[in-house]
């Protein structure tokens, strides 16, 4: 395992940005050097036997943490698996991730996790942690979950794959009871969204346009279901986030909420803060996820959500399909979009545009999933961490040619680049360009 110096960057940490560098040297931050500091700088000078990294004056910050990604193995390979749709995490900056449990089989069970980190041990070239799915029936695994090595538990409130839908009452109270873990949910209502399936078949038969995909999976869906969540929550004290939040109506909930209780967090996705409901007739299937992304309205309010702390994570939800899988009409079309190689470059365009800042970004990419999941030693630039980073230049456009197995996604085109990427020590990427290093990766650890 090498030892680098990284010359020359601008680093954003934990509200700052600066001017400095970093030694890396067995597979950790072995120091950090703010160039305003005359004892950094000597320091630095100091350092010898290590390969010199001259960024340039590029923008270096922590490895994003995507707490919310389903890479499709087992049971999917042929849309996706373990060691592709990391390689196309690292590439665009993500160095670790949490991975989602509607696989085939469903991962409820330790040993189905257990499964599932053997097979990122062989092939992730990021970091990796896996949630536990609960069911109407796996109660005592939940019950058991810290012991498993999950990273959380996952609860669908909405349609899922197999048998994940929680749906009886009697279940999900004691799952939010019983589990030693945060509970992450999927929060809408099948109910609502059945009936307003239902209204459209009516109007258009098969033919739906992709437009009506918001009114289908509408807000009333989302926010009877993350109200139902929160009451379960505080009633029972459950440790509760609320997963790729979409609607305005769920930030102003939650901001009030949040004056209540400190248990209870949410997240939102890059989709709901980049497209709108004005951005179906472009894009059409290739936006179609679940939650439905929704008005514009909505994209305003989530943008302040994340700006005033109420939404205090931004993943992606990566879901891919194959293109033939999201051909078709409205109801062939496979909900889903492949976002986790651009979901850095997709934020670091926000910024440009004045929404957000640099050190927000990091705080949500970075700190805030690492503080939130008790994610161990990374999320940050610190000495003693895991040197997880990402080098990027934003005065430099890209056009990304996805390394997602399903060989798609709705942008390519940045005004930036990401041109490093290191997990724990080790260059994985060089201008969005994989490395040697195919296993790089380690597994996760939770600090509880």
């Amino acid at each position: 395992m090498g030892q680098y110096l990284l010359k020359n960057a601008v680093l954003v940490n934990e509200g700052l940005s600066f001017n400095g560098g970093i030694f890396v040297s067995g597979g950790m931050i072995a120091d950090v050097f703010d160039y305003s500091k005359a004892d950094d700088c000597a320091r630095e000078e100091a350092v010898s036997d290590a390969e010199v990294i001259d960024l340039g004056g590029c923008h270096l910050c922590p490895g994003v943490i995507d707490t919310h990604v389903h890479f499709r193995e087992p049971g999917a390979t042929q849309k996706g698996c373990i060691a592709s749709e990391s390689a196309a995490a690292v590439a665009g900056g993500v160095t670790s991730y949490l991975d989602m449990p509607n696989n085939n089989p469903p991962a409820v069970t330790a040993a189905d996790l257990a499964a599932k980190m053997e097979i990122a041990a062989r092939g992730s070239r990021a970091n990796y942690g896996f949630y536990l799915g609960a069911t109407d029936y796996n109660i005592e695994e939940v019950a058991r979950a810290g012991a498993s090595g999950a990273c959380a538990v996952k609860v669908f409130m909405g349609s899922s794959t197999g048998n994940l839908l929680v749906s009886d009452p009697d279940a999900m109270r004691s799952l939010f009871e019983r589990s030693p873990l945060m509970i992450a949910v999927h929060a809408e209502d099948n109910a609502i969204i059945a009936a307003n399936l239902d209204c459209y078949k009516a109007l258009f038969g098969d033919d739906i346009p992709f437009s009506a995909h918001p009114a289908i999976r509408s807000a009333a869906a989302c926010i009877t279901a993350t109200h139902k969540a929160v009451e379960l929550a505080l009633s029972t004290g459950a440790r509760l986030h609320i997963m790729h939040v979409s609607t305005a109506e769920e930030v102003d909930y939650l901001a009030e909420v949040m004056h209540r209780t400190d248990k209870i967090t949410a997240e939102t996705c890059v989709q709901y803060l980049t497209f709108c409901d004005e951005d179906y007739e472009r894009y059409g299937s290739q936006i179609k996820c679940n939650p439905a992304i929704k008005g514009s309205s909505d994209r305003d309010a989530l943008i302040r959500g994340v700006r005033s702390g109420v939404l205090q994570t931004i993943s992606t939800d990566h879901a891919p399909h194959l293109p033939q899988e999201k051909a078709g009409g409205y109801l062939q079309s496979a909900s889903g979009i492949p976002l986790v190689q651009y979901s850095l470059l997709m934020m670091l365009e926000k910024v440009r545009e004045g929404v957000f800042t640099l050190p927000m970004v990091v705080e949500k990419m970075c700190h805030a999933p690492a503080r939130l999941f008790a994610i161990e030693r990374r999320g940050y630039i610190r000495k003693g961490y895991f040197a997880d980073l990402v080098v990027f230049d934003m005065h430099k456009p890209s056009d990304v040619a996805p390394l997602s197995r399903c060989g798609w996604s709705p942008q390519t085109e940045f005004s930036s680049t990401i041109e490093y990427t290191f997990v724990n020590g080790v260059i994985v990427a060089r201008s969005g360009i994989l490395t040697d290093a195919q296993t790089s990766g380690r597994k996760l650890t939770f600090a509880r």
